[in-house]
């Protein structure tokens, strides 16, 4: 029998090791790798190839939701599910813009976890039902016949996501250069992209806008530069 291999992404190695434990208990379930930033999921995810992704939102450096774009665009046949304690709109709605496959808040139960993961190796969508209905709630057209919520259009790019995280998490344009590996002069233009395209002019709105769409937690603290 051919096993679902799946790469665990988790900022938080206790959550990690209670979630590898849940999963080696399954038979046709294999978890090759754990990477706790949104950076080293892309990396591992070139790295291993895994069937799916299970991935946090939260966590510093490259959060979530940008690593799951970037790996559905480079890695289109690896999976990505979306395990949050969050079931925000901001972040229900990126999920499906995304091209995330499933959403599960962390209070699942291990069948639903294992039950998600083969469905969404076998092509189709898994999402809390709570998380539907959450949606339905607010708008009973932003959910299609599938029960997923339908995808909206999100204005940045790859890049400047990254740019705005690393500002929002507090550090300086020298520190994101760093970072990213490019120039203080990149970091600086796509600064004044984001500020331009967002109509924001002060760090502390980008981080503002940050937490509303879901970049980061609302537990970061705002640090002006």
């Amino acid at each position: 029998m051919k096993r679902i291999t799946i790469l665990l992404v988790e900022d938080h190695q206790v959550v990690r090791e209670g979630f590898r434990s849940l999963l080696e208990h399954e038979p046709d379930l294999e978890v090759v790798g754990e990477a706790e930033t949104g950076r080293q999921a892309v990396q591992l995810t070139r790295k291993l190839r895994p069937s799916v992704v299970v991935m946090d939102i939260a966590m510093p450096l490259l959060n979530g939701l940008e690593a799951t774009r970037q790996i559905r665009k480079d890695f289109p046949e690896t999976k990505v599910l979306i395990l949050s304690a969050h079931n925000d709109d901001a972040y229900v709605d990126q999920v499906a813009a995304l091209g995330a496959s499933g959403f599960l808040v962390k209070q699942t139960s291990a069948h639903e976890l294992a039950m998600a993961i083969r469905k969404i190796h076998q092509g189709e969508t898994f999402f809390s039902a709570s998380v539907v209905k959450r949606v339905q709630d607010r708008d009973g057209k932003s959910v299609n016949r599938n029960g997923r919520p339908k995808k909206k259009n999100n204005q940045l790019s790859s890049r400047e996501v990254e740019v705005l995280q690393l500002i929002a998490e507090g550090k300086a344009n020298k520190q994101v250069a760093s970072e990213l590996g490019v120039s203080f002069k990149t970091v600086d233009k796509h600064r004044q992209h984001l500020m331009s395209k967002l109509n924001i002019h002060d760090v502390a709105g980008l981080t503002r806008y940050a937490i509303a769409a879901g970049i980061i937690e609302s537990s970061v603290r705002l640090t002006i530069k």
